[in-house]
């Protein structure tokens, strides 16, 4: 095993205070493009933690410039288009062992923005025979807005080559018509059921990758189809898992999904973005909640932010209700249809949109490097009611991309979600800074020294 000392930077704060409720106490694409001469991704801290299957050092190696990967021209030129001067720290480490040959399964973790879509795109399209009108690769995304992102990321970067990118979601363009594009990202419903109807053919199924792996193997549903579409692939494709957090029972099931598998890592209680400043807000009741919400938007001057919410029917309200004071606001989640939830998330994505109201559905692996704010309206709570540190993680990692500043701000208005925000607090043993809701001139001067 190859491991460094991590590094973690501070999140600003003293703590979290209970207080006991009455408050005295223009355009863009698709993906995120990057600054000139940079990575265009999060230059973090920390060191990455490698674990080869078969310990050969030579796997260990590291590629600091994109040409070292022995790319094809046409795949490099897709490269620098997308704003990408060098490997990220965990593609330095992941790529030679992901590009090696014969390929490998691999199992990686790192936080978010740190270029694990890049890193499983670029393996995918080294490894796609142009040539062969058949698809050679599945991606797998726990949500319809996250494949979307994937697609657009694989056809940006194929722009140069002649590889084709197909997507199977719910009420997509691919039902009713056998699927021929060379790489394949959808959500697994409608993968199974397009492979099931002998729409996707699988017989050269060369890479089998899930996007966010953690929450595609946990949930029920999701990993119940996950592993029946492992099992109905033809021949033995190389198994690529990439997630930024890996629960203990995912991380011990993993290994079965993956055998055999090179592993790059974080520990999970060092998954916090260095970058995010964490604050709380002290609300009297529910309704109070809505309140200090708005008195927050009348004051502050943010790019986007994204409001989360527990359930869907608390998003639209919010929506509705700030829509009617004047503010750009969309809600999404899952019970709208596919068309209206690609209409939200272009909107949003163009910036016509500055605030978007959400369940956990948008929680994980979207990037819009223009939020600059995630408020949890409701802390994020699992289905037994108990506080759910890795979504809160997936939730605030929305801001704060690529390494620019990124605020988040957490409602609380009674003792349990007090209690709810200190869990979540000690579990990353990063303080949450506590702003008083009665004095809004210095919340004001608190927030904007921050933005």
């Amino acid at each position: 095993m190859d491991s460094i000392n991590v590094r973690l930077g501070d999140l600003t704060g003293t703590g979290a205070q209970w207080n006991n409720g009455s408050g005295t106490d223009q355009n863009q694409p698709h993906f995120a493009i990057a600054p000139e001469g940079s990575t265009g991704l999060l230059d973090s801290s920390y060191d990455v933690h490698v674990r080869t299957s078969d310990q050969v050092g030579s796997a260990l190696s590291s590629a600091k410039s994109f040409e070292e990967l022995g790319l094809q021209q046409d795949l490099l030129q897709g490269v620098y288009a997308m704003g990408f001067s060098k490997p990220s720290k965990i593609q330095e480490r992941a790529l030679p062992m992901l590009l090696s040959n014969p390929p490998k399964n691999m199992i990686g973790q790192s936080q978010s923005g740190t270029g694990k879509t890049a890193a499983f795109s670029l393996n995918i399209l080294s490894r796609v025979d142009a040539n062969n009108h058949s698809p050679q690769a599945i991606v797998l995304a726990p949500s319809r807005e996250l494949a979307r992102q994937i697609v657009d990321v694989l056809t940006t970067m194929s722009k140069f080559t002649k590889i084709n990118i197909g997507m199977a979601v719910k009420g997509g363009l691919h039902r009713g018509r056998s699927m021929d594009e060379h790489v394949i990202v959808g959500t697994p419903g409608s993968v199974q059921d397009a492979i099931r109807r002998r729409l996707l053919p699988t017989k050269n199924i060369k890479v089998f990758v899930l996007d966010e792996a953690d929450n595609m193997l946990d949930q029920d549903g999701l990993g119940d189809q996950s592993i029946r579409i492992k099992g109905l692939l033809e021949g033995t494709p190389q198994i690529v898992l990439f997630s930024a957090t890996f629960p203990d029972n995912v991380r011990r099931f993993a290994p079965r999904f993956a055998p055999d598998a090179n592993e790059i890592s974080l520990r999970r209680e060092e998954l916090s973005v260095d970058t995010i400043k964490q604050f709380y807000m002290d609300c009297q009741s529910e309704e109070h909640k809505y309140e200090v919400l708005c008195n927050l938007y009348d004051i502050l001057t943010v790019s986007q932010s994204i409001i989360f919410c527990r359930r869907r029917e608390t998003a639209d309200e919010i929506a509705r209700r700030m829509t009617e004071q004047g503010h750009a606001v969309l809600s999404l989640h899952g019970m709208m249809s596919p068309e209206e939830r690609d209409e939200v998330m272009d909107h949003f994505r163009r910036g016509e949109s500055k605030v978007l109201v959400t369940t956990n559905v948008l929680s994980r692996g979207i990037d819009i490097m223009q939020i600059s704010v995630v408020i949890n309206y409701d802390m994020p709570l699992d289905h037994r009611g108990n506080p759910e540190p890795e979504a809160y993680l997936h939730r605030v990692g929305r801001t704060g991309r690529f390494g620019r500043t990124g605020v988040s701000i957490n409602f609380v208005h009674d003792r349990r979600s007090w209690e709810h925000m200190r869990a979540i607090e000690e579990h990353f043993q990063r303080p949450i800074t506590r702003v008083q809701t009665e004095d809004w001139e210095q919340v004001e001067k608190t927030l904007k020294s921050v933005l």
